[in-house]
């Protein structure tokens, strides 16, 4: 799901980039396509799920250097912030994206790293590890759960909806439209897309498996610590190069946010009417939000996961009438009808399965029974809505 967006970047990308080659954001290809009330709507979505993203990533490094220093979370999260304004402030994207290349050989170097320590713990008692259920037992409601282990697929569906929830909502991650107007041609875009898609892959691999061995060895308070519980027994100085790291990956994400978040907040919701200055005072405002929305998150991780999934949800109801647009038969009443009928198929679903008011529940909180994403919810939103823009646009083409 961390990889998928950008293979699709790499071949929708320059198609959408030709029908709008002085576009910004999603938003403007959809503006031109379907009309302002839509272009609306994808940058309200595009901004709720980038917020939950950055502040999701303030949570992730200030956990992870209390945990190994002491010092409180925010100490980190404000330093990373100030950083990441300033020249975010001064440069924009062109620095983001300059940042982003030194940031890459961090990112490299962590993914070396990993293996390194994947090898010196030992192949056979690692991969042991990651067989191994939590050896607690934890129980929830009527539910008795054994959990963590890699050979166990009963989860299998819901890591398939989050590969299409994740790749739905980071088709509004507006960072990477950003870099697809800003690349220097079609093939520099379709390499550079490539590439992120395979060392997205391979990261989120390593950390996943290793998740799967912190789970084997005990249960966490905190499980987005996994990897830093893994290593917290090394030496000082290794520990401040994980962090080093750490800190890279942060400001890699957190700079390409907040150039994204200012993307739609000037060019979608206030329709390209804020000059440069106004623009610059997004940017400054966006950082205290998001530290005060990490600060009031820090302990909530699964609200900040149904947040996600919100989020994950009206993007999986939209993106297919959005992409459906590439061809001339997709009318824009098609699109915008379809991208409503996408939400209304998950109450449909629900009232089908259960009752209505599970319907209407699932458009808050799109899981199943253990709380996992729901493959048949994500799945309604992404046919309902296919077939709904279909069906519309050959009615009107049909009538004209």
């Amino acid at each position: 799901s961390s990889a998928t967006p950008f293979l699709l970047l790499a071949y929708l990308g320059p198609l959408i980039r030709n029908i709008t080659p002085n576009g910004v954001t999603l938003a403007d290809y959809v503006r031109q396509k379907m009309g302002r009330p839509m272009q609306l709507y994808v940058g309200v979505i595009s901004l709720i799920y980038m917020f939950t993203f950055m502040f999701a990533e303030y949570i992730a490094i200030g956990r992870a250097v209390e945990f190994l220093s002491g010092i409180d979370f925010l100490i980190p999260i404000i330093y990373v912030a100030i950083v990441t304004t300033s020249y975010t402030v001064i440069g924009g994207l062109p620095v983001s994206i300059k940042t982003d290349r030194i940031q890459s050989f961090f990112i490299i170097w962590l993914i070396i790293c990993i293996i390194v320590l994947i090898f010196n713990e030992g192949l056979g008692k690692t991969f042991d590890d990651a067989k191994a259920y939590t050896p607690e037992h934890l129980t929830y409601d009527e539910w008795h759960w054994e959990h963590g282990s890699i050979s166990d697929y009963s989860t299998f569906e819901a890591g398939l909806a989050l590969v299409l929830a994740i790749t739905a909502a980071e088709m509004f991650s507006q960072g990477n439209w950003q870099r697809t107007w800003a690349s220097k041609d079609t093939e520099a875009l379709q390499k550079g897309a490539l590439l992120a898609s395979v060392l997205c892959f391979i990261a989120v691999l390593l950390f996943g498996f290793l998740g799967t061995v912190a789970a084997g060895r005990g249960a966490l308070s905190d499980p987005s610590i996994a990897f830093f519980e893994l290593i917290r027994n090394y030496s000082e100085p290794v520990l401040a190069m994980f962090l080093v790291l750490g800190v890279a990956l942060v400001c890699s994400s957190i700079d390409t946010l907040q150039n994204a978040v200012v993307a739609v907040v000037s060019r979608d919701l206030a329709d390209s009417k804020l000059d440069i200055i106004q623009a610059k005072y997004v940017v400054v405002a966006t950082a205290p939000i998001a530290i005060f929305l990490a600060w009031f998150y820090a302990d909530e991780a699964l609200s900040v996961f149904r947040i996600f999934l919100i989020a994950d949800l009206f993007a999986a109801a939209t993106v297919l009438p959005i992409f459906l647009s590439l061809s001339d038969r997709v009318t824009a009443n098609g699109g915008l009808v379809g991208a409503i009928f996408g939400l209304i198929s998950v109450v449909i679903y629900g009232a089908y399965t259960s009752d209505l008011q599970t319907g209407i529940d699932y458009l808050t909180n799109p899981v199943n029974d253990y709380g996992l994403a729901n493959l048949d919810v994500f799945l309604s939103a992404l046919i309902g809505s296919a077939l709904v823009t279909i069906i519309v646009s050959e009615i009107e083409n049909s009538q004209s």
